[in-house]
């Protein structure tokens, strides 16, 4: 059928599918009877054709790297079927996710969007959640291949790796997409991997992805990614997005008239996408509703569960969990107390449902008794604090705000995203926007505001001009490194009065290359002072226990930047300092997209990281809390004792954060644990770490052979409860060369076994490698390589506690070659 209808498509035709319509569909061809298909964002939930804030609302699972924590890819694949029931209720056939770039450091943005430092654990989860996904006739979306493992200068830096370590760390989540979940869909990411754009390189789209590793799906661009004509075409891009077309279209045909780009190559093109359509149903009903919002009560379970099995127990005295009969007064604090943290920012962001502050969790959880009391402390939030309330919209015109209104809107939030214009006739390079609000401060003083646009914008309050982002506008840190760095600037307020706060924003009049926003946010706040500080330790003195919710927000961790450093930011190590000299009774329950340093551990009962556990966040701290559920997550991300400990903070800034265009991953395999192993750092905590609120007991490791044969090698672990409660204990298996002709890795995870045990009962971890499982790729040899040999089978609960070692026994040397051509060296 495919082939039938590729040789009725006229050149046009077939051209016309190979670049987007508008910001989220595809072009139809009306006259074949081949409609548009929606496609949405992910990872975390199904947003829709709207704006990155607002519109109709969908459902908000937990951030991914909470999903690396819980090790579980059943759960997973639970989680990928309900999320492509979300993106049907968006009327979408493409979900754009899972994003699976490795943790290289601990200050990568968007280190809250991925899974884990290691691509063992990280493969395993891509494949449960495409599988599931997959399973509702929805595309899933592998992202972003390949090297995006930082945001900063992300649409123009070159991550430059030798081919050893890209096939090694970097590209084994994408090939067992490929191989084992046949994903539809990849997405390229902005970088240039070696100096050539991944949107064009013929080296990683073709020769690699679909002749070495045999894909037949689609590879789009990510939005605004992709750069040329005829190369992104030779190179094996397929769909460049969003549209409206910028280089295909007659572009495109007149480079295949001309003897540029052959034919034949734009009819493969063409044909994936096609296959794409039938795939996920277009052809059968091409039908586009409504988009809705359906808050279904399983998936609201499912959430909470997720959320519950992320978190991670870093530290335990004995007071968790927590007795409420026992409890008299609690100190919820912090900032993350009462403001519901449950996704991190950038295009993952969605309109959640609802979002359940853990301080509303603890409450809902004590059936709403009195004995919690809340003081906030001091603030976190990289920005300014936006205003909530009403706010008006008029749009104009001309960038000048006059003239007859065009169009007018309200806004519950001053955080403003103008992808489409929300009126025809509106011109997204000229056009203006007046918004109004009013705000009645609760104490006087010097309060911030703070100004962040992409566009030109000033901001009056009552009528005096406060904030100018007029004059001398440059690109700075927000919406996506496209809006200039917030200009925060003070005003005296009175207590109780009502202030106008005015803002007129205007388009920039040109659009430089790459993403193209318009967007806004302002804010007004009074800064912590000393005075909250003293207020939220006297709350903790009179308590019998104060728990502290700290950490970051989707300010901090958001694609478009890189975190300054693994501190907590404004004065919170100095709240958690305060508090736990008056009640060492402190429970810190850590709110972060990746690790920080914790110099303040010693000082504290207890510590859990929650990440960002999705909309029922409040719910699940709650359940751990008070052990109405587990803590199951355990690391996914070694936590090293100081930012410096990481192996790609070597000091070099052609190593992090990159130099005159070029990252260059000098540490090669030494990656995460791989760097602690091989030069001794001792971590704060451990890949794979975590405790349990009940005890376990390991038998010794059975192993079905001592030698590796084409079978393979089975490997069994009983482990018992010995506890008084259920819990979740993690089984990791690491192979460990004895000798090798290339250098490698002290240890390499290669298999993993997340366990349910009931009190008092026993049960069984079952692992199993085969003999890749022993390989290195030798990049002159052209081919995987284990060696003959004596390996060990390293049995263990976390990097760094190893409970069991096997004899492993390798007769001859096995090979399996690969037909890429070597990865070009690195070009300017």
């Amino acid at each position: 059928m495919l082939d039938q209808l590729l040789d009725r498509m006229t050149l046009e035709e077939q051209v016309a599918l190979l670049s987007g319509a508008d910001f989220w569909t595809t072009v139809a061809v009306e006259r074949l009877g081949i409609l548009k298909i929606k496609v949405t964002d992910g990872p975390n939930g199904a947003r829709g054709g709207g704006s990155l804030v607002g519109g109709v609302k969908s459902a908000c699972f937990p951030a991914a790297i909470g999903i690396g924590a819980a090790w579980n890819p059943g759960l997973v694949r639970e989680m990928g079927v309900a999320l492509a029931e979300e993106t049907k209720t968006k009327s979408a056939r493409v979900l754009l996710a899972p994003t699976v770039n490795i943790h290289r450091s601990g200050l990568n943005g968007r280190n809250f969007e991925c899974y884990s430092e290691d691509p063992v654990l990280t493969s395993a989860l891509a494949v449960a959640y495409i599988e599931g996904v997959q399973s509702q006739g929805i595309a899933a979306t592998i992202k972003h291949f390949i090297g995006n493992e930082s945001e900063i200068e992300r649409q123009t830096m070159s991550s430059d790796l030798d081919e050893r370590t890209l096939r090694e760390i970097y590209l084994p989540p994408f090939e067992a997409a490929v191989k084992q979940a046949g994903v539809w869909a990849i997405m390229s990411s902005y970088n240039r991997l070696n100096g050539v754009w991944t949107s064009e390189n013929r080296w990683l789209l073709t020769e690699l992805l679909r002749e070495e590793w045999g894909y037949d799906g689609i590879v789009m661009s990510d939005w605004f990614g992709s750069h040329t004509t005829e190369a992104s075409v030779i190179g094996g891009l397929d769909l460049e997005m969003p549209g409206p077309t910028r280089d295909r279209g007659d572009k495109l045909i007149t480079a295949v008239r001309e003897g540029r780009v052959p034919e034949e190559t734009v009819k493969a093109a063409a044909r994936r996408i096609l296959l794409l359509l039938e795939r996920v149903g277009a052809f059968a009903d091409a039908s586009m509703h409504e988009e809705k919002a359906i808050d279904r009560p399983e998936h609201r379970a499912l959430i909470r569960k997720l959320g519950a099995d992320g978190m991670v127990l870093l530290k335990n005295d004995g007071i968790l969990p927590l007795d409420k009969s026992a409890l008299d007064r609690i100190a919820v604090l912090g900032p993350n107390a009462a403001e519901p943290r449950v996704m991190g920012g950038g295009s993952a962001q969605i309109n959640a449902h609802y979002k359940v502050s853990p301080l509303e969790g603890i409450r809902n959880a004590l059936s709403g008794t009195n004995r919690v009391s809340h003081i906030m402390g001091c603030r976190n939030n990289r920005l300014t604090r936006m205003v909530e309330g009403e706010i008006s919209l008029d749009f104009f015109q001309g960038t000048r705000c006059e003239g007859t209104v065009v169009h007018s809107d309200q806004a519950q939030i001053s955080n403003f995203f103008w992808l489409d214009m929300p009126k025809a006739s509106l011109d997204p390079l000229d056009f203006s926007v007046r918004l109004k609000t009013t705000y009645r401060p609760e104490e006087s003083g010097n309060h911030l505001f703070g100004l962040a646009n992409a566009g030109l914008a000033r901001l009056y309050v009552d009528d005096v001009l406060v904030v100018d982002s007029y004059g001398g506008w440059k690109r700075g840190d927000n919406f996506f490194g496209n809006g200039n760095t917030e200009i925060r600037v003070e005003h005296f307020l009175e207590a109780g009065r009502s202030y106008e706060i005015r803002v007129d924003y205007r388009s920039p009049a040109e659009v430089e290359s790459g993403i193209r926003i318009r967007a806004l946010r302002f804010g007004v706040e009074l800064p912590t002072s000393d005075k909250d500080i003293q207020l939220a330790v006297e709350q903790a003195r009179a308590s019998d226990i104060a728990v502290l919710f700290v950490g970051r927000e989707g300010e901090w961790d958001t694609e478009g930047l890189d975190l300054p450093d693994m501190r907590l930011p404004g004065r919170q190590e100095e709240l958690i300092e305060k508090v736990a000299a008056v009640n060492p009774r402190s429970i810190v329950v850590l709110q972060t997209g990746g690790p920080i340093e914790m110099p303040w551990l010693d000082k504290v009962s207890a510590v859990i990281q929650a990440w960002y556990p999705g909309q029922e966040a409040g719910n699940a701290i709650a359940d751990v809390l008070f052990g109405a559920a587990e803590p199951g997550g355990r690391l996914p991300q070694t936590f090293p004792q100081r930012l410096t400990d990481n192996s790609a903070m070597t000091g070099d800034p052609k190593t992090y954060p990159g130099e005159s265009g070029h990252v260059v991953y000098t540490e090669g395999l030494a990656v995460g644990y791989r760097h602690h192993d091989a030069n001794g750092a001792k971590p704060l905590f451990p890949f794979g770490y975590g405790l349990s609120y009940t005890r376990f007991d390991w038998s010794a490791p059975r192993a079905s052979s001592r030698d590796m044969g084409s079978a393979g090698v089975a490997i069994e672990v009983d482990v018992t409860n010995i506890g008084d409660r259920a819990g979740g204990e993690l089984v990791q298996l690491y192979v460990k060369p004895k000798s090798s002709r290339l250098p490698r890795p002290v240890k390499e995870l290669k298999a993993f076994a997340k366990l349910h045990v009931a009190a008092g009962e026993t049960a069984t971890a079952k692992l199993s490698i085969a003999v890749r499982d022993l390989a290195y790729f030798d990049p002159q040899a052209r081919a995987w390589i284990a060696e003959a040999g004596d390996y060990d089978l390293v049995i263990a609960a976390n990097a760094e506690h190893i409970r069991a070692t096997l004899p492993l026994t390798l007769a001859s040397e096995w090979r399996e070659g690969v037909s890429a051509p070597p990865l070009p060296d690195v070009v300017d």
